[in-house]
């Protein structure tokens, strides 16, 4: 799994939870809530996929670190290493 691949899977779990967001142009290191509008449920919304479909889990406290599509990559990038690569193909 590359960093690249940790966005991806980030973008498409916002193309779910929040379906009227532009997902063209976001950039990587910009905060995603100010980019895309997102809410506080959006964002828990996004918290909660990747525990569902990832088993991934995000303790509030690490919260920040999902701040932007390059701080997601480098936080979550790890936690798919340890999940496997069977769960983290979806």
């Amino acid at each position: 799994m590359t960093e690249q691949q940790v966005k991806e899977i980030v973008l498409d779990i916002i193309s779910v939870v929040a379906p009227d967001s532009e997902l063209d142009g976001v950039k990587s290191d910009q905060p995603l809530r100010d980019q895309l509008d997102l809410d506080s449920m959006d964002f828990l919304d996004i918290v909660m996929e990747l525990r569902k479909r990832y088993k991934i889990e995000v303790p509030k406290e690490d919260y920040p670190h999902l701040a932007s599509l390059d701080s997601c990559a480098s936080y979550l990038l790890p936690h798919f290493s340890e999940v496997g690569a069977d769960t983290a193909a979806g």
